[in-house]
């Protein structure tokens, strides 16, 4: 596998992604408040209005249907936590993929580390959930990441590995790689900038070379806070966020921060324009 440098992926003209999820920490009127909020703020800012930045939310299962129904105009993607293997039948407490789709979900969160340690998801799970997801339409927010701290190299190496294996048997079309190191979950200190771009470059090559999985980006599921964005570069598409996005006016800065970023890679696409212009046709 080729080790790209940070930033050598080229800079492309695809959004910004921002992601966030509540899990399970609000209550449904609690939720639908918040929806309301983030609603409010994706009709006003312009990233969201005109495409710069997209922008996606997961709430609780009961939640799903009425979030649709909030931000319906918004540009804002609603999601689902978990969606089952199979599409229908005798499955108690389960939701499939053609009812989420059926009420307008767009994404679905799977693979998480918490479904993965909690309720021993293994590798064929998420690979099942996977394809269920992507034959329903929906594009999964596909998390993965290493168990152990190591180097970026041996860390990206098995996170390509489980995006190997969970698209394996999943037909076309485009996913959200969700990169959250598993090590750094709740640790004294996350993962480092350094580090996660390392990591986060090779995913975006691996992606790249994957002709079925156009329009596919890749996310930092790490710890968040301002400046994050900025500190991780191009080598990751967009973050995804839980607990710190609770406060939309956080969640409001982090768009700002996303902005920027897609105005600056803009500017740079202008200038390398410009330049090979200037220098002309090349010759053999």
């Amino acid at each position: 596998m080729t080790t790209p440098s940070p930033s050598a992926v080229p800079t492309s003209t695809a959004p910004r992604v921002v992601g966030v999820s509540l899990k399970m920490y609000f209550g449904h009127a609690q939720t639908l408040e918040w929806i309301e909020q983030v609603g409010a703020l994706a009709r006003r800012h312009e990233a969201v209005v005109d495409g710069r930045v997209r922008l996606f939310v997961i709430p609780g299962y009961l939640a799903v249907a009425p979030s649709v129904a909030a931000l319906a105009g918004t540009g804002v993607l609603v999601g689902a936590q978990d969606l089952a293997s199979a599409d229908r039948g005798a499955f108690t407490g389960e939701v499939g993929g053609p009812e989420l789709a059926e009420v307008g979900v767009a994404v679905v969160e799977v693979g998480h580390a918490e479904r993965r340690s909690l309720f021993g998801e293994t590798d064929e799970v998420v690979a099942e959930k996977t394809a269920a997801a992507l034959r329903n339409g929906l594009s999964p927010v596909l998390c993965i990441g290493e168990v152990e701290r190591t180097t970026p190299e041996a860390a990206a190496t098995e996170c390509v590995r489980q995006l190997d294996s969970a698209l394996a048997d999943a037909v076309a079309g485009p996913v959200i790689v969700a990169y959250e190191p598993v090590w750094a979950i709740g640790a004294a200190e996350p993962a480092s900038a350094e580090y996660v771009r390392a990591v986060g470059a090779i995913l975006q090559q691996s992606i790249a070379e994957r002709p079925d999985r156009v329009g596919s980006s890749v996310v930092y599921g790490g710890s968040a806070g301002p400046g994050l964005l900025t500190a991780l570069g191009d080598d990751v598409d967009g973050v995804f966020l839980g607990r710190f996005a609770h406060d939309v006016a956080a969640l409001e800065a982090v768009l700002d921060e996303a902005l920027r970023q897609a105005q600056d890679g803009t500017l740079r696409q202008a200038q390398d324009g410009t330049l090979r212009q200037a220098q002309g046709p090349r010759t053999a």
